[in-house]
C-alpha cells in the first residue's frame, strides 16, 4: 500500500478525520512526532505523500533567533524535497505556512488579528484547473484556528482560495503540494479542547462554548466537501487521478 508520511507538530493536532479519510482513499499513515522526539528522515525516499499538520508554534524564528520548533529547519527541507520531487503534499494551517517559508513566502502574527473558528473561504479562477480544487464548491466552509498569516506567497505559489482578511487562504507549490491556511481535519471534540485553554478566543473575546458549537454546526458540511477532497489527494498521490503521475524512481515501504 502506498505510505503517506504524516507530520504531526503538536499532540494537540492529530489527523484525526482527515487521517481516515485517507486511510479509505488508500494510504497507509506512518505518523512521525517530533514533539516527542521521532526524528524526521532525511528524504521522501519510501512515502508516496507527506502530509504536515498544524500546532501553536510560530513559523518563523523567535525573538532569540532561534526557530519555532527545534525540528522545523528539517521539516522545511523535507518540504523543499517535496515540491521538488513531486511528492504528494498538503500542509495544514502551521503545515501550510511552513510549506511557504520553506519556498521563501514570509509568514507574520497576522495584522488582522487571530481567525477563529467556522469561516468561509472563496475559491480564486486558478482554482478551476486544479486536480484537488475544481471540484470544491465556490465559497466551502472551513475551520479556522490561527493567529499568524501567510503575507506574502512563495514566487511560484498558485493562489487557488482566499477570504476578504486573509487572502492567502489555500495555494498550490508545483503540481503536487497544496497549502490550506484552515483546518480539515479536527472533529468536535478536538475543537473542544482546543478551546479549553484558547488564548485566541480570549483575544477575541468569544466565548468558547459558542465557538464550539458554531463548529458543531458545520462539521456536516466540512465533511461533505473536504473528504472528498482528501480522497482526491489520496488517488493523486497513488497515481490514479488523471493528470497526475506517481514517484517511480523509489520503491513503496510498508508501515
Amino acid at each position: 500500500m502506498a505510505t503517506a508520511l504524516v507530520i504531526e507538530n503538536d499532540p494537540t493536532d492529530d489527523p484525526r478525520r482527515l487521517g481516515e479519510w485517507l486511510i479509505e482513499g488508500g494510504l497507509d499513515l506512518h505518523i512521525l512526532r517530533p514533539y516527542a522526539g521521532d526524528e524526521l528522515p532525511a528524504d521522501l525516499d519510501g512515502f508516496a505523500a507527506l502530509v504536515v499538520l498544524g500546532g501553536p508554534q510560530p513559523p518563523y524564528p523567535l525573538p532569540d533567533g532561534s526557530p519555532g520548533a527545534p525540528w522545523f529547519p528539517a521539516l522545511e527541507g523535507l518540504l523543499r524535497k517535496a515540491v521538488r520531487y513531486r511528492v504528494a503534499t498538503l500542509g495544514i494551517c502551521l503545515g501550510a505556512q511552513l510549506l511557504a517559508t520553506a519556498h521563501a513566502g514570509l509568514v507574520e502574527r497576522s495584522p488582522s488579528g487571530p481567525e477563529v473558528g467556522p469561516a468561509l473561504v472563496g475559491k480564486r479562477d486558478a482554482a478551476d484547473d486544479d486536480p484537488l480544487f475544481k471540484w470544491v464548491p465556490l465559497i466551502p466552509d472551513v475551520l479556522q484556528w490561527h493567529a499568524d498569516e501567510i503575507t506574502e506567497l512563495p514566487r511560484d505559489a498558485v493562489l487557488l482560495a482566499a477570504s476578504t482578511r486573509y487572502p492567502h487562504q489555500a495555494f498550490r507549490m508545483g503540481d503536487r503540494a497544496w497549502g490550506l491556511q484552515f483546518h480539515i481535519e479536527p472533529d468536535t471534540a478536538m475543537i473542544a479542547d482546543w478551546a479549553t485553554d484558547s488564548r485566541l478566543c480570549a483575544e477575541l473575546g468569544y466565548d468558547p462554548e459558542a465557538v464550539v458549537a458554531a463548529c458543531d454546526a458545520v462539521m456536516a458540511d466540512i465533511e461533505e466537501v473536504w473528504h472528498p477532497f482528501a480522497i482526491r489527494f489520496a488517488a493523486l498521490a497513488r497515481g490514479e487521478l488523471a493528470g497526475a503521475q506517481p514517484r517511480r524512481d523509489l520503491p513503496l515501504l510498508g508501515h
